[in-house]
């Protein structure tokens, strides 16, 4: 496994003290691997909300600020889910679904989650975005219930683990002044770079 899949970064960052406490409090009690990132999955589904979903600022990015202020678009729900899993020795990275922001056609953006690594299972996509009318996602492995599935032209389901998050989602999320701000410049990749294959594993 690699290592990195592990690690602390500055928007990953497990070890302030406020991630780490949480994650402690999540496994609390709990025996496998899987009950863990369950727990967590559960909590940043169910607490952290959605930011456009509710109208919330401030827009984060950083999972201890996600933690902090109770809020943060699908990249930043996926970096506090990382930092849980992480805190608690379970490999975890990135996933990418390029969507149609009007369910139409063009234009498009990134939607983020994750990607756990189970020791019963392998690896396991999980999308922690929060659920609203017509769309919800489940921790049910083997079998994954994802938020949304692409289904339109210039839609896709990129099929590479990274180990961080992209740097197009973490400037687009940074340069944000406000919720609304953020949803008028979601993040997009074009799909020719899907094949450089960045910094990703392919699953």
């Amino acid at each position: 496994m690699n290592p990195d899949f592990l690690r602390h970064t500055d928007v990953i960052d497990h070890h302030q003290p406020a991630v780490a406490a949480k994650a402690v409090d999540l496994a609390r009690n709990l025996s496998s691997d899987t009950a863990v990132a369950h727990a967590c999955f559960l909590y940043v589904r169910d607490t952290i909300r959605h930011s456009s979903d509710h109208q919330l600022n401030p827009v984060t990015c950083r999972a201890s600020d996600v933690l902090e202020h109770g809020t943060g678009y699908c990249f930043a729900k996926s970096h506090l889910l990382a930092a849980l899993l992480r805190a608690n020795n379970i490999p975890v990275g990135f996933c990418y679904q390029r969507l149609s922001i009007n369910d139409v056609g063009p234009p498009y953006t990134l939607h983020g989650f994750n990607a756990v690594y189970l020791n019963e299972y392998g690896w396991y996509r999980v999308d922690a975005r929060g659920c609203t009318a017509g769309i919800t996602s489940e921790f049910t492995p083997p079998f994954e219930s994802l938020a949304y599935t692409p289904k339109l032209q210039g839609e896709a389901d990129l099929p590479e683990i990274w180990t961080d998050p992209l740097s197009v989602v973490v400037r687009s999320l940074a340069r944000s002044a406000n919720w609304k701000d953020a949803l008028n410049h979601l993040p997009d990749i074009e799909l020719s770079h899907v094949h450089i294959r960045l910094t990703g594993i392919q699953q």
